[in-house]
């Protein structure tokens, strides 16, 4: 046992969530905050799980902001209109009318495509924090799926063939396609314009290979519009694969954290007019991807 896995276990307990991917951790309290080994002793979970689960607990929206904070640099959306709390790093997805009662709206039907968060910024999402105030009594998971194994299953044709490529992702592309009754101002527009990635990054701390892609790929660089959307949703076909992909359905009060570099994910369904689901989420800036 390496000494950081041993140091990890003096700290807190694992539990996987699925056999590929995922894991809970027990023994941490959130709203206490962490210190600088239980920090060191949670990333290193990260790395190695992707995605981790925190189980049922009371955290403040304050101390969610305080925690993605020792991750690094926390996004401020440019969809400003989901921001709350008082704390514009902290992105609110509610169904919600002024009496607590559902609206009959989705709050953004962009979370039920498989995705990468941030990834139409030039530095793009590390690590997604997400923390359930109300749950959907049927429907409303998150699932996630692991690109690093789903690269790592392409034939070497496949790889071979997209090595080099370089796909543009555009959040107004995304936005408007599945969510076009509220799409984005001019102001919001003109703030993140379309940015190009490769389709292969390396993942900066594991030096692991993975596939980049999800819903906000909208063309590939230098090749025919057309030819380049067949080859993406292909592609994003091809990356999700059930033993891949863990599923997770909700508790209330818990608090979810996933690597975005490496991993994708995508809300269920659920219905807006009967359930209730109120969630906050803020990413971790992390780099251009390489």
């Amino acid at each position: 046992m390496t000494l950081a896995a041993k140091q990890q276990n003096h700290l807190f307990e694992t539990r996987p969530l699925a056999p590929n991917l995922g894991a809970e951790i027990i023994g941490i309290d959130l709203a206490r905050g962490v210190n600088d080994a239980q920090f060191a002793a949670i990333y290193n979970a990260f790395l190695k799980h992707q995605v981790l689960l925190f189980g049922t607990q009371d955290l403040p929206p304050g101390r969610q902001v305080e925690f993605a904070r020792r991750f690094g640099e926390v996004q401020i959306h440019v969809m400003n209109q989901y921001h709350a709390d008082g704390y514009p790093e902290l992105y609110r997805l509610s169904n919600l009318d002024a009496n607590g009662n559902p609206n009959g709206r989705h709050p953004d039907k962009g979370t039920l495509e498989w995705h990468t968060d941030g990834s139409w910024q030039r530095v793009t999402g590390q690590a997604t924090i997400i923390y359930a105030e109300v749950v959907a009594g049927e429907g409303g998971e998150t699932h996630f799926c692991d690109m690093v194994g789903a690269y790592e299953r392409l034939t070497p044709a496949w790889k071979n063939r997209i090595a080099k490529l370089r796909a543009v992702h555009n959040l107004d592309f995304s936005r408007t396609r599945r969510h076009g009754e509220d799409q984005m101002t001019d102001a919001q527009r003109n703030a993140v314009p379309p940015v190009d990635h490769p389709i292969v990054r390396t993942h900066p701390d594991t030096g692991r290979k993975c596939l980049f892609l999800g819903d906000h790929a909208e063309y590939i660089s230098g090749m025919d519009y057309d030819e380049g959307r067949a080859l993406i949703e292909e592609l994003n076909s091809l990356a999700i694969q059930p033993d891949l992909t863990y599923e997770h359905r909700w508790t209330p009060h818990e608090l979810l954290v996933w690597d975005n570099r490496c991993v994708q994910h995508r809300a269920t369904s659920y219905d807006p007019a009967t359930q209730r689901r109120v969630i906050r989420r803020c990413t971790v800036l992390g780099e251009s991807p390489k």
